[in-house]
């Protein structure tokens, strides 16, 4: 089947914060995240409405806004001639790179005199263990709101790149973080197998597919931590490999 026009929605998974060219830095939204691969490997016309933070609440019906910028829902933006949509959310409604950034940039204050006090009010909070339902709740209702307005879509769900392997070395995190970090993720990957299946959308594992790619081995797909606040939207997010495996995968999945 030949595509004509893609539809990209999500968060910062999907948008690709710090990978050059920046088409919306507000968004953190590149012209080199998956979606813009892929379309351009399709021939085809891209709508891409990610922004970086969202949630499924802000694809689905709640307005987003990121400095001075609101966004609407990113569902308003979905036209009715959208024959391929692909979704990457939830792990902002579990609180997945929020904690993992609140932990570096914890170990991080704790290494100085000066700054151990806020790093030490940073690593009390606990890793959070929310229902994953909520994100399975709320991709289940992008992919059925997505099909209401754009009846032809078929609709790919693609879960999140992993962050931290089990073989990698944890820093900058401890062990115990490490080790509650990949917990969280795996919950993350579950909600996208679980919606999948209620819905029959397709999933791409990019959590699968980027095992041994995590940060810290030899070919990361994501980036490291970097205590830059100028380079911080980018930490722990893809990279440009990162986002060319996941269109590569796309395009293959696609094809068959």
């Amino acid at each position: 089947m030949a595509y004509r026009h893609v539809v990209a929605l999500g968060s910062s998974f999907a948008a690709g914060p710090g990978i050059p060219p920046v088409v919306d830095a507000t968004a953190g939204r590149s012209g080199s995240n998956y979606a813009h691969l892929l379309a351009d490997a399709l021939g085809a016309q891209l709508t891409d409405l990610t922004v970086s933070g969202a949630t499924t609440a802000t694809i689905l019906d709640q307005s987003q806004r990121v400095a001075r910028k609101t966004y609407p829902p990113q569902l308003s933006g979905v036209p009715a001639d959208a024959d391929l949509v692909t979704v990457t959310a939830g792990g902002n409604d579990l609180g997945y790179l929020a904690t993992v950034l609140r932990l570096a940039w914890a170990n991080r204050f704790q290494r100085s005199w000066l700054t151990r006090p806020l790093g030490n009010a940073l690593a009390r909070g606990p890793v959070p263990v929310r229902d994953p339902d909520v994100a399975v709740d709320g991709l289940r209702q992008v992919v059925e709101a997505v099909r209401t307005r754009a009846p032809g879509a078929r609709v790919v769900l693609v879960d999140y790149l992993t962050i931290l392997d089990e073989k990698a070395p944890p820093a900058p995190f401890t062990e115990a973080q490490h080790k509650a970090l990949r917990a969280l993720g795996r919950r993350v990957s579950g909600a996208f197998a679980v919606a999948a299946q209620a819905t029959g959308a397709d999933l791409v594992k990019a959590s699968e597919l980027s095992v041994g790619h995590g940060v810290g081995s030899p070919e990361p797909w994501v980036n490291g931590f970097v205590a830059s606040p100028r380079r911080a939207a980018a930490a722990f997010h893809p990279n440009a490999a990162g986002m060319r495996a996941i269109a590569d995968e796309l395009v293959r999945r696609l094809a068959t």
